[in-house]
C-alpha cells in the first residue's frame, strides 16, 4: 500500500510540474506578445505604417476581380492635411474626438440598442478605435478582435497625441476603391492635394466612410449629400489637434 502511495504521489508531482511548467511558458508568450505590442505601438508612433492587412485584402479581392493588385496611397503629414479634412472628420466621425480617451460611451450604448432591436449592424467606434482596428488588426466581427481592438485604442491613446492618431486615421483609411487616404483619394475623386480640399470635398469625402466601396464623393446619392451638408453646417464647431 505504501508503494502505490508513494508511485501516486509520484505521478501527481510530475502531473504538477509539467502543469506548471506549461504555465510557465504561457506566462512568458503573453509577456513576449505585450512587449511587442508596446514596441510596435511605440515604433509607429514615429514611422508611418507602410501598409495594412485591409490595404493587402483588398488588393487581392481587386485582383480576383482581374482589375490588378491595387493599392494607391500616398502619406501626406499632418501640417500638410486640409483642416477642412481634419475638422470634417471629426463632425462626421467623432464629435468627441478631442475630449475622449479613445471610446465614446454614448456612441457605444446607442450601437448596442440598435443592435439588439435587430436593426442593421452599426459600430460605435471612435476615431482612435478605427485607427488600432486599421493599423494593427483585420476587419472582422467577432467578440476577440473587439478585445484586441479595445487593448490597441488604449495603448495608441496613452503613447500617441491626439494629432498623431488623427494623422495616421486620415492616411490609412479606406476612402475609395483601392484608394487609401487623404491624398489618394483627393487625386481620385477631384484631381488635387489633400492641402487644398474645399469645404464641400472634404465633407463629402467624410460621407463616403461607411461604406467607400460603394458610394462614391464625385457623383454623392442625395443621402451622402445631405450627410455632407450637415458636415459642412458644423466644421467650425470643431477644434483640432495643434
Amino acid at each position: 500500500m505504501a508503494i502505490k502511495r508513494t508511485t501516486k504521489n509520484n505521478r501527481k508531482r510530475k502531473v504538477k510540474k509539467k502543469q506548471n511548467k506549461i504555465l510557465w511558458w504561457i506566462g512568458r508568450i503573453l509577456l513576449g506578445l505585450i512587449a511587442f505590442s508596446l514596441l510596435w505601438v511605440i515604433a509607429l508612433r514615429f514611422i508611418n505604417p507602410p501598409i495594412t492587412y485591409l490595404m493587402i485584402k483588398r488588393g487581392f479581392e481587386w485582383q480576383s476581380k482581374g482589375k490588378g493588385f491595387k493599392v494607391d496611397k500616398t502619406w501626406l503629414p499632418y501640417e500638410d492635411l486640409s483642416d477642412n479634412l481634419k475638422k470634417a472628420a471629426l463632425a462626421g466621425e467623432d464629435a468627441f474626438f478631442m475630449t475622449h480617451h479613445g471610446f465614446d460611451t454614448k456612441a457605444i450604448e446607442q450601437a448596442l440598442k440598435r443592435n439588439q432591436s435587430g436593426d442593421a449592424l452599426r459600430g460605435g467606434s471612435t476615431i482612435s478605435q478605427q485607427v488600432a482596428k486599421n493599423v494593427f488588426l483585420w476587419p472582422a466581427r467577432s467578440w476577440f478582435r473587439k478585445g484586441l481592438e479595445t487593448y490597441f485604442t488604449v495603448l495608441i491613446e496613452l503613447f500617441w497625441s491626439k494629432k498623431r492618431i488623427l494623422e495616421v486615421y486620415l492616411n490609412v483609411i479606406e476612402m475609395g476603391q483601392g484608394v487609401y487616404g487623404a491624398e489618394a483619394a483627393s487625386h481620385y475623386y477631384y484631381g488635387k492635394s489633400g492641402k487644398s480640399l474645399s469645404r464641400k470635398e472634404a465633407a463629402l469625402i467624410i460621407a463616403i466612410l461607411p461604406n467607400p466601396r460603394k458610394w462614391d464623393a464625385r457623383r454623392p446619392s442625395a443621402y451622402v449629400n445631405r450627410r455632407a451638408n450637415s458636415i459642412v453646417r458644423y466644421l467650425n464647431h470643431y477644434k483640432i489637434p495643434e
